[in-house]
């Protein structure tokens, strides 16, 4: 083992030669706390349906996401910044199908768990499936017994 140990004490100032990469940059962003640096700028295709006055294109599978997620329709017109009525007279068809798929889904997962055991699934399913209620009411025990008249 050697015992010689580098010096770094700081009785050198910094010069351009000795200084990092690291502290210059670091230099510079501090003289300007909001610079923004190596910004790219470059363009992009979108594929979509072109609506509205202003032209905005809104690609189709982005809305299918949304409506899936049930999203409002407000919501969706908002966020592309379109009024709601352009927007549902142009996606009221997608918004439709992804909704019921959602809901396919739903009812799928629920099935499932019922299936596999979960007694208040079960229950539930039962219920708005099934028509079944915890009180049964049958149409039989409504009606008036017949009076047997047996005099002799």
């Amino acid at each position: 083992m050697s015992n010689e140990y580098e010096d770094f004490s700081d009785n050198q100032p910094l010069t351009d030669d000795t200084q990092s990469e690291g502290s210059k940059a670091h230099e510079e962003a501090t003289s300007k706390p909001y610079a923004v640096k190596n910004v790219k700028y470059g363009e992009k295709t979108v594929v979509g349906r072109v609506i509205g006055r202003n032209k905005v294109v809104i690609p189709e599978e982005e809305v299918a996401q949304l409506s899936q997620y049930h999203c409002t329709n407000k919501e969706m017109a908002d966020f592309y910044d379109v009024p709601l009525q352009t927007f549902m007279d142009n996606f009221r068809d997608i918004i439709d199908k992804n909704r019921i798929i959602t809901k396919q889904r739903l009812r799928k997962a629920q099935l499932d768990l019922a299936l596999k055991g979960d007694r208040v699934m079960l229950i539930w399913l039962g219920k708005q499936m099934l028509g079944q209620s915890e009180n049964p009411v049958s149409t039989e025990s409504n009606q008036v017994l017949p009076w047997i008249d047996e005099d002799k």
